[in-house]
């Protein structure tokens, strides 16, 4: 994890970058064991080979490194997730595409999502009040997508309940690929779509109640 010495062709905004990530993946990798809590900003920087006042170059506390890695592992899902629902596509197909795109990303950056699965409930208030915020910027952006469909029999507020539950059910998705082995892979997936077609065949046939 020690950032090493490279060319010297590299800039210092290259070598700025380089010893960054080598924060990022150390701490990634160190608060398997102990939770983002459970860090220090000495330990991250002995792990990587830099001085302490090194790290206040790029984060201003274990927090704000926490920080960064929610965003590293939500912005790129967030963004595919969009595309398989631009087009307005069939909803079959949504779910096929989403279930899909989950769990490739999830398995990719499997390391990110252990962290977001630790720290949801972990020992940092601002880390867990960030996973909160993203979680509710998937559900906002979805309940958006679906007030396009043609579901005029459905309130706003009940909307933003169907867009949680599926985000709820996302989240467990997420978290069973995390816990499983690779040979069960194929099983997750096929559950998550049922789960997800169960829960919007239901949509379909609801009505919200009017005042």
């Amino acid at each position: 994890m020690r950032v090493e010495s490279s060319a010297g062709s590299e800039t210092r905004s290259e070598r700025k970058e380089r010893t960054r990530r080598a924060i990022l993946d150390a701490a990634l990798s160190l608060s398997e064991e102990t939770g983002l809590g459970g860090l220090s900003l000495r330990q991250v920087a002995k792990e990587v080979g830099v001085v302490p006042t090194a790290f206040y170059r790029h984060f201003a506390s274990i927090d704000e490194l926490g920080l960064a890695l929610v965003e590293e592992s939500f912005v790129s899902l967030r963004a595919m997730i969009r595309d398989v629902r631009r087009g307005n596509p069939p909803l079959e197909e949504i779910v096929d595409r989403s279930v899909e795109v989950l769990d490739d990303h999830v398995r990719a950056q499997r390391a990110h999502f252990a962290f977001i699965a630790r720290e949801r409930s972990g020992g940092s208030a601002v880390v867990r009040a960030a996973v909160r915020q993203e979680f509710a910027l998937f559900e906002r952006e979805l309940a958006t997508d679906l007030a396009r469909l043609p579901m005029d029999h459905w309130s706003s507020e009940d909307l933003h309940v169907l867009s949680r539950l599926i985000v709820v059910a996302m989240i467990a998705v997420a978290e069973e690929i995390l816990e499983s082995p690779d040979r069960e892979r194929d099983a997750i997936k096929r559950r998550a779509r049922t789960q997800l077609l169960v829960v919007i065949v239901g949509a379909v046939n609801w009505r919200s109640e009017r005042e």
